[in-house]
């Protein structure tokens, strides 16, 4: 009984990205392995091994994620390695294939993201992570992202024919003492109503002239198209890398507009001005490599006077009297008049980024969405809101909760859904604990130094 009640309320971090964090805790440290080594290999798991750098650079890809290392110890991480690298020797077994093409967009997203964090700087990326030169930096990266590739689609295989029965969902619940059955936070469901204000033409028109202007400029002037962006353009994620993204055609990115124009492109080609939903863009293709394209891009919006911005907060205002006075529904007047396209064929309906459906917990909200629904009741209607999307454009919203559940204390009845979600996890951690326990008898494995002195979890030392 305690196995599963542990299981209960850790087992949803179990199942988090690549099993980057959860199973840190999988082994128990018995000594203290603190003094730094020259590099060598520490452990051998069939075609894969280990190196005692490999621990240090785990502990930095942790801080850098924002994970504490407060209690993990280099044992810990080394248990993780070996098993990253117990799945990614039995996915080559199995046959199981990730794409170079894929890999190599992966990693020159990450170092996009490494460059944007450091003002654009490779250099200052490179001593971060304390490397002399970036090809090298880009090979480790590769076999990195492959091996976390590997082991994740290993541990899907492991679990993907893993199904559970009403039978067994009623009986997990029931061997819950009352006393350690979950709470389950308030959730809500949320839907909303955006009123953009309308943009004069000759506004629209200036920012095309403008975006054309800069065209030229490069192409007839030999301007930096990047240094444009960096003064310029309105997109904040790229603005400090001179408007630079890489796109891959089997994963989408970005909006269907801006992904059509990319790709239509011939390197060195810059579009003409173009719309999305974000505003006005031109781009330009840097590189092509197969199927990953590498362009620049500029975002301008045009200007909204005080005048719209009025009549939108009117336009709003007189939604939200008649959706009161029950002139009509809120998911009629979404449908009718919302200008967020992603809702409005939904009653206006929220989907958590998270889950992917429409419930949200309340205190897992974002925090201005919070702020703006904690005190409403299910059915009221807010009012209006004004906003500014990432591109700094204005517009107003009205917000309502369609549907509120307060904290309670796990149901069957009321809670089958989320029980059986966790019944599931459960498991296919035991499915998992089963794989690995049989496949390290079978795989061969040498430990060196210092690791032989951690206490796994698992029969890494085959004792």
């Amino acid at each position: 009984m305690p196995y599963r009640i542990m299981n209960l309320k850790s087992i949803t971090s179990i199942f988090t990205v690549v099993f980057l964090a959860t199973n840190l805790l999988q082994a128990q440290d018995s000594t203290a392995i603190s003094k730094a080594k020259i590099d060598g290999v520490s452990a051998v798991v069939g075609d894969y091994i280990v190196l005692d750098s490999d621990v240090d650079k785990m502990y930095i890809e942790l801080k850098s994620q924002g994970v504490s290392t407060e209690d993990v110890t280099r044992c810990n991480i080394m248990g993780k390695l070996l098993e990253d690298k117990l799945y990614a020797h039995h996915a080559i077994q199995d046959s199981i294939t990730v794409s170079d093409d894929e890999i190599n967009s992966d990693v020159n997203q990450q170092i996009d993201y490494m460059k944007s964090q450091m003002g654009g700087d490779m250099k200052k990326v490179l001593s971060f992570y304390k490397k002399d030169d970036e090809a090298a930096f880009r090979k480790e990266l590769f076999e990195l992202i492959k091996t976390n590739r590997l082991a994740s689609k290993m541990t899907r295989k492991i679990v993907e024919d893993v199904e559970i029965s009403p039978e067994e969902v009623y009986t997990f619940f029931n061997e819950i003492p009352e006393a350690d059955r979950p709470t389950f936070g308030t959730e809500l469901k949320i839907a909303q109503i955006v009123i953009k204000p309308k943009t004069p033409q000759r506004e629209i028109d200036k920012v095309v002239d403008r975006l054309k202007q800069f065209k030229a400029d490069v192409l007839e002037n030999g301007a930096s198209f990047a240094s444009k962006a960096v003064l310029y353009s309105k997109d904040e994620p790229s603005r400090s890398t001179g408007g630079k993204y890489t796109l891959h055609r089997k994963k989408p990115r970005m909006v269907k507009e801006f992904r059509d124009v990319a790709f239509s492109l011939e390197e060195g080609e810059i579009s003409e001005p173009f719309k999305t939903e974000f505003g006005y863009h031109i781009l330009m293709v840097d590189q092509i490599r197969g199927q990953e394209v590498d362009i620049r891009h500029i975002l301008l919006m045009p200007e909204t006077s005080n005048e719209n911005l009025d009549e939108a907060r009117s336009t709003i205002d007189t939604l939200r009297t008649r959706i009161v006075d029950k002139e009509l529904t809120f998911a009629d007047a979404a449908l009718e008049f919302s200008d967020e396209k992603e809702t409005k064929f939904d009653g206006g309906q929220l989907r958590n980024p998270e889950t992917f459906d429409h419930s949200f917990e309340l205190t897992k909200m974002d925090p201005s969405l919070y702020a703006q629904v904690v005190n409403l009741k299910e059915g009221e209607v807010s009012d209006p809101i004004l906003e500014y999307s990432r591109t700094g454009e204005a517009f107003y919203k009205i917000l309502v909760v369609t549907d509120r559940k307060e904290e309670h204390v796990a149901t069957y009845g009321k809670d089958f859904l989320k029980i059986k979600e966790l019944a599931l996890k459960e498991k296919q951690v035991e499915t998992i604990a089963k794989w690995q326990k049989e496949k390290i008898k079978d795989t061969y494995i040498k430990i060196t130094g210092d690791y032989r002195n951690c206490e796994y979890t698992n029969n890494w030392l085959k004792k």
